[in-house]
């Protein structure tokens, strides 16, 4: 039948839609490619966030260390998404 499976490495997954953020922690990602197509089986420890609260902590995390945006995306991402924590690590 064509069908092969493979375990993917990974420490997150994130989910990125308009109102929403789903991110799962702890992930256990499986490839699977069957008849042409590839696709993805995912586990882990679930959480949702609100795109708002991503945005309005970027602003602060920039307000209160004078980074760049990018700078403050990956200080969220670094610390998982605790704002007082990627504060604290830039300055």
């Amino acid at each position: 039948m064509g069908i092969a499976q493979e375990e993917i490495d990974a420490k997150r997954v994130i989910i990125e839609s308009e109102d929403k953020n789903i991110i799962i922690e702890n992930p256990s990602v499986i490839k699977i490619k069957m008849q042409g197509q590839e696709t993805f089986q995912i586990s882990g420890d679930i959480k949702e966030e609100e795109n708002n609260s991503l945005e309005e902590d970027i602003k602060t995390i920039i307000e209160k260390t004078g980074c760049s945006e990018q700078e403050a995306k990956k200080a969220l991402e670094d610390n998982n998404g605790d704002l007082a924590e990627a504060i604290l690590s830039l300055s």
